[in-house]
């Protein structure tokens, strides 16, 4: 029969482990062994096994202790955590600086008036490579293509004078910016031979910022995905006539149309840790079909393996139909691979020091152009930084990859609430339209129609003209919006895109004025101080205007004895070049508050130098 031993489970460390072992020993073994001096063979034995299960219970607590995101200390279990919360960490941080470009255009004359000869306007490509003058030549890329003859809000060109002769103006000076990284383009290639399911290659290099582009052999671009299941991307085009007949004519304020593509070769990219970067295809073939098929309830949940039930399958949005190729897998071809390196604190450089341009396919937009006037423009291309590059700095510490994918996970890259709709719609990039302001809310009840879903969301937009005044946003403007908002709206969420009103205004107002004081320099201090206060970058869709912040901001102001009157009025006409929408700001006015109406709107004051306008009175 069995004896029935008393073990402990507790004991962790060599010191409990030994102590155990000898109590064990005397317990169980009291006539056969007695010997517990340090020199003694069997102590030799206890010691031998409380270090083994010392070292076993080590390596067990750190196993443990790695599968947590909150303790992980290893690097590489860090990156592949993160990477499940959705996060992909940085193994640098590139330097970012706004660059300006110059380029000189002939003046052309019409009706007595200059203006500037755009069929000289010059073409620079994104990713057109720039360096730095300083010690080490720091290389620096541009993110955005350049196109001189397009000007819009989001996009000036700004353009002044630039050569005169007598009353003659001989060149105009033109000047776009652009945003650069401190990165250098780097090429590999891979040859692939027959397909390989989820074939995966890795490059290794110090400081990878990311993969600029694959292309194959056959000239075929390969297209960065997040994740394999993940089919469609986003693709832009150069609104024209010719791609577009209905929105070309709101090319001035969106230069390019927002399209979604649907693509079967791309890759997925993950770090391995921080001099290591995987990149990983797909595990179907070009013969393949899934996902050329249309959902339909024949075919939703193809692919589920045991013909399982659908009444208890979660169904991802990215692959309901369960597709088993996920993208092409490379085959009897080189994959061309550009990608960037760079950033680290020595990318930091000063301002005035970005004064050359590397690398970049720079054309004329035009090609009959005369050949040695198109030389002296050419050549009239400089570039500079006015101010100095930052944000360069070392990728995520451990801390840093902690808490990014805490904060990754819980947001998702899903529009969830209100605020999230907003933020994203003032986000999209300025090349498909700048949304100048926004604001959203849930439909009002009495606008919604018998049957209609209750998460429906009214989204107002706002646009800039090239003044920087407020307009009614474009078609083109907004579809691009809801491109642009289709990849993170939540399923059950409908968002309608709503123009908002503006309301124009005019302030006038009454000072009396300190004794011993200039009175029209007091009045221009006072001018001057209303206007920055009604700059429309401070102001929101249904902001109201509190008058008593009116006439607080115009007593702080050195030499002002009172504020008499301070008097809101509102701006109408499109004859006049205000808003075609009235308000009754008296009606509006409770308490020295005038609100916004009950329809979204903003207040603007669209020509502050005649709008405002003030008085120095007496007692």
């Amino acid at each position: 029969m069995a004896i029935k031993r008393n073990i402990q489970y507790l004991n962790k460390d060599f010191t409990e482990l030994r102590a155990s072992l000898i109590n064990y020993a005397r317990t169980y073994f009291p006539t056969t062994y007695n010997d517990f001096s340090p020199s003694s063979p069997g102590m030799m034995f206890m010691e031998m096994a409380a270090y083994v299960g010392d070292v076993m219970s080590f390596y067990l607590d750190n196993q443990i202790q790695e599968n947590f995101l909150q303790y992980a200390r290893q690097t590489n279990n860090l990156y592949e955590l993160a990477y499940m919360f959705g996060y992909k960490p940085n193994v640098t941080q590139v330097a970012t600086v706004d660059v300006d470009f110059y380029q000189q255009v002939p003046a052309i004359s019409s009706g007595g008036s200059y203006s500037p000869d755009f069929t000289y306007a010059l073409s620079i490509p994104e990713s057109t490579t720039l360096i730095s003058n300083t010690s080490g030549s720091v290389p620096f890329i541009t993110q955005d293509p350049i196109d001189f003859s397009v000007s819009s809000s989001g996009d000036p060109t700004e353009v002044t004078v630039y050569s005169v002769t007598g009353t003659t103006i001989n060149y105009f000076l033109l000047k776009k910016t652009r945003k650069a990284i401190s990165s250098a383009i780097n090429t590999t290639t891979f040859t692939f031979t027959a397909p390989e399911q989820f074939a995966t290659v890795q490059i290794s290099s110090p400081n990878i910022v990311g993969i600029l582009d694959i292309v194959d052999s056959d000239g075929n671009k390969w297209y960065e995905v997040d994740y394999l299941a993940q089919d469609t991307v986003f693709d832009s085009i150069k609104n024209t006539n010719v791609n577009d007949p209905n929105l070309s004519q709101y090319s001035g304020d969106t230069p390019y149309l927002l399209q979604l593509k649907q693509v079967q070769r791309r890759f997925a990219t993950r770090f391995l840790n921080s001099t290591t970067l995987q990149l990983q295809f797909g595990a179907g073939t070009s013969n393949d079909t899934d996902e050329e098929i249309l959902p339909n309830s024949d075919n939703v949940g193809l692919g589920l393996p045991f013909e399982k039930d659908k009444l208890t399958t979660a169904f991802s949005p990215s692959n309901f139909m369960f597709t088993k190729n996920y993208g092409i897998a490379p085959s009897n071809t080189t994959l061309t691979v550009r990608y960037l390196t760079g950033g680290g604190a020595g990318a930091n450089v000063p301002a005035n020091t970005i004064n050359t341009i590397s690398s970049g396919n720079i054309r004329f937009l035009n090609s009959n152009l005369n050949a040695v006037t198109a030389n002296t423009i050419f050549n009239s291309l400089v570039v500079n930084n006015a101010l100095a590059a930052d944000g360069g700095g070392d990728g995520d510490s451990v801390e840093e990859i902690r808490q990014n994918a805490s904060s990754n996970f819980a947001t998702q890259l899903r529009n969830v609430t209100q605020d999230d709709y907003l933020v994203r719609s003032l986000s999209m990039p300025a090349k498909y339209g700048v949304i100048a302001k926004a604001y959203i809310e849930p439909t009002k009840a009495q606008s919604v129609q018998s049957g209609a879903a209750a998460s429906i969301l009214d989204l107002y937009v706002l646009s800039f003209d090239n003044a920087s005044k407020l307009q009614v946003a474009s078609l083109a403007l907004k579809q691009n919006l809801s491109t642009y908002l289709s990849q993170y709206r939540m399923v059950n969420d409908s968002v309608n895109i709503k123009d908002a009103f503006i309301v124009n205004i005019g302030v006038n107002f009454d000072i009396i004025v300190l004794p011993n004081y200039n009175s029209n320099e007091v009045l221009a201090k006072c001018i001057t101080s209303l206007r920055e206060f009604f700059a429309i970058k401070n102001w929101q869709i249904n902001e109201p205007i509190v008058l008593r912040d009116l006439y607080i901001l115009l007593d702080a102001i050195d030499g002002v004895q009172t504020v008499k009157t301070v008097t809101i009025s509102n701006k109408v006409g499109t004859n006049l070049g205000y808003s075609q929408y009235a308000y009754d700001i008296p009606g509006a006015t409770v308490n020295n508050v005038v609100y916004p109406s009950l329809d979204p709107c903003i207040f603007e004051v669209k020509y502050p130098s005649t709008d405002i306008q003030g008085r120095v009175v007496s007692l």
